[in-house]
This record gives structure tokens, sequence and C-alpha cells, in this order.
């Protein structure tokens, strides 16, 4: 479950991970005896397994053979659920892969290209989800403009995993902007050489600021959701991407080694954060972290402040913080992805219509 050094660390962390480890077993006695239902689980990881096999199509990888090879199951179960939820899927599945198909042969040169990318990747299955718990959502252009809280994480993990990306083979994945890495570096590839880490770092600080520019439309966006199990869904993609955000910034490890949070700590603040003033709590809490770790010989040293600040102001604003603590390390090892592939393998109880609150209390992890 959880390294018994990180445990003795921090002990008050246990009681999360057990918790976890308990609502992942009792998640287990609820899939269906269907075959397909067995593999799919439910109407969410459908839509997972469905973007899944187009992410593996257009990447060319063998990465998803296994779904490839059983993905009958995946199309009767598609074929069961209801017409609304089966239009959704499709339109997202459509737009998603449209967009992907712009960038096979397109360079992500600027930033705008890296944020649409991201939109084509990311927000869409956000759009998506929420079409899916909510079929008869009536304002989907507002709804649209809203999403952003999966901005923040994907981009988080696109920046933590630099490392891996740049080793794929049988061609590196490229992710990172031109626009910015090539301030530093002629190659991307080069940030990885030892020779390069003080370039390697500062160019890594500018994607992390980068990145920070999205959460005021991620804070807006949760702020407006009334379901309180749709803002703890949503709600832990946007802690555990700006988590990540903190852990990555100024650390060198990004270019060697994978940096991810506690598994301790992403239990503890899944289970902490299902209010709105908890996620302003934990933002206000990671940026003065974040803060800490810059250093202004960095050439984004103010702009990166500006940021944090900002993001302070809109929390401060809230009038819901309090003085939680939930004690971040900065770079320290440990777990591997709490929250993995933007909560698609939520389950739950119900195979056509889950409700987000028995789904966001059955987040689990694939190699848990």
């Amino acid at each position: 479950m959880e390294s018994l050094r990180d445990v003795l660390k921090h002990p008050a962390e246990l009681y999360y991970l057990v918790k976890l480890k308990m609502a992942l077993r009792g998640a287990e006695k609820h899939i269906p005896p269907e075959p397909h239902w067995a593999f799919c689980y439910s109407m969410v990881y459908v839509f997972y397994l469905v973007l899944r096999v187009l992410d593996t199509i257009g990447c060319t990888r063998n990465l998803d053979k296994v779904v490839v090879d059983v993905f009958h199951h995946v199309s009767t179960a598609f074929m069961e659920l209801k017409k609304a939820h089966q239009a959704t899927i499709v339109d997202i599945t459509k737009r998603m892969g449209a967009g992907m198909a712009k960038f096979i042969c397109k360079e992500i040169t600027t930033t705008y290209d890296y944020d649409e990318y991201c939109h084509y990747s990311a927000e869409l299955v956000e759009i998506g989800l929420f079409k899916l718990f909510d079929p008869s959502r009536k304002q989907d252009l507002i709804m649209e403009k809203l999403c952003g809280s999966t901005f923040i994480f994907y981009q988080a993990h696109m920046i933590k995993d630099y490392l891996e990306d740049i080793n794929e083979i049988p061609k590196p994945r490229i992710f990172w902007p031109r626009e910015i890495y090539s301030k530093y570096v002629d190659k991307i590839e080069d940030l990885k050489c030892e020779e390069n880490s003080v370039k390697a770092v500062q160019c890594l600080n500018e994607m992390v600021t980068d990145a920070l520019k999205h959460t005021g439309d991620c804070l807006n966006h949760l702020s407006t959701l009334n379901d309180d199990a749709a803002l703890q869904f949503f709600g832990a993609l946007a802690v555990k991407g700006m988590g990540t955000l903190v852990l990555c910034y100024n650390n060198i490890q990004v270019f060697k080694d994978k940096v991810k949070l506690r598994r301790g700590l992403a239990a503890r603040l899944y289970e902490q954060t299902k209010m709105m003033s908890d996620i302003y709590n934990v933002y206000f809490e990671f940026s003065s972290v974040m803060k800490s770790k810059v250093e202004m010989h960095d050439p984004n040293a103010m702009k990166t402040l500006s940021e944090l600040n900002k993001i302070q102001e809109v929390c401060k604003k809230s009038g819901l913080l309090n003085t939680r603590k939930f004690y971040i390390i900065k770079s320290e090892q440990g777990y591997n992805s709490f929250l993995v592939s933007l909560h698609a393998n939520l389950i739950s109880m119900e195979s056509e219509s889950p409700s987000l609150e028995v789904a966001s209390s059955l987040v689990i992890k694939i190699d848990l």
C-alpha cells in the first residue's frame, strides 16, 4: 500500500490509506456478473476505454493491446447504454479524434498549440463526463467555457512525465511547446543532459508558471458546481494537478526520475477536499509552498510569484480560508498515480446510470 518509511514519517496518513483500500475492496463486490460489464464496469469506464483505444491508434502504440483484443466487450456494453449517453460518447470521441489528428503531423510550437492540444486531450473528457452524469444539462456552451479543472491536472502530468515521454520507443513524445524550451536548448532531448541542468530547471519552471495561468478558470469552474459529489470528483483532479505542479517546480529530479505525490497525501487530499472551502485552502497552501521554492535569479521568478499571488488573492476573496494544513513535501518520491487517466477509472454500483456521489467515492488506481 505505502512504503513503511513514508508511513512512519507521516503516520496521520495511514488512516486515509486504509479507508481508501476498504473503499476499493467494497467496489470490487459490485462488479456486474455479465462478461462485458465485468470488463467495462460502468458507463464511465466504457467512455474511458473508447478514448484509450483512440489514443492507442493515434499514437501507434501497443500499450493497450489487451483492450483492443477484447474491444467487443466495450462495444456490447456501449450498445446497452442509454441513447443520450451513447450520443455523448460518440460526440466527444469524434471531437477528440479530429483534434488529435490535427497534431499527428503538427508540432506543438506555441503555448497556444499546447493549450489547444490539452483541450482535445483533456478538457473534452471533462465536458463528456459532465454530459454523461447529467445528459439533460441545457447550458452546454456555458458549461464548456467553464470547464478547466482538467487543464491543471493534464498539464501537470505532461510536465512531470517529461523523462518518460522523451524516452518513449520507437520515438519520443514531445508535448512541451517549442516556444518555451527553445529559449534554453536547441532540442528538447537536451534538457535531460547533465551539462544543461540549470537551463533545464529554468525551462521546467517556465512550464509550471505557464500552467498556473489556468488556475483562475479552474477555481471559477469548481465554484459553479452545485452538486457536492461533482465538486469532489473534479476538485480531486484540480487538487492533484496543483500538488504535482508544486512538486515539479524547481525540481531537477523531473529530468532524472519520477516525481509524484506521496500516496498517503493523495488519499488524504481526496478525503479532505470535499467542499469548495477545502479546495481554496489547499490551493492557498500549495501556492505558499511554491513561493518558498522560487529563487529570484530564475528568469521567470517575478512572473511565477505574480501568478501565485493571483491564486492566493482568489482564495482570500472567497472568504472560506481556515488554518488547516496538509504539509506537502517539496520533492519527496514514493507513490504511483492516485488519480489515473482523468478519473476515468471510477466505477459505480450501477452499470448504466451511476450517481456522482457513488462514483466519486470509488476512485481507484490501476496499480494499487
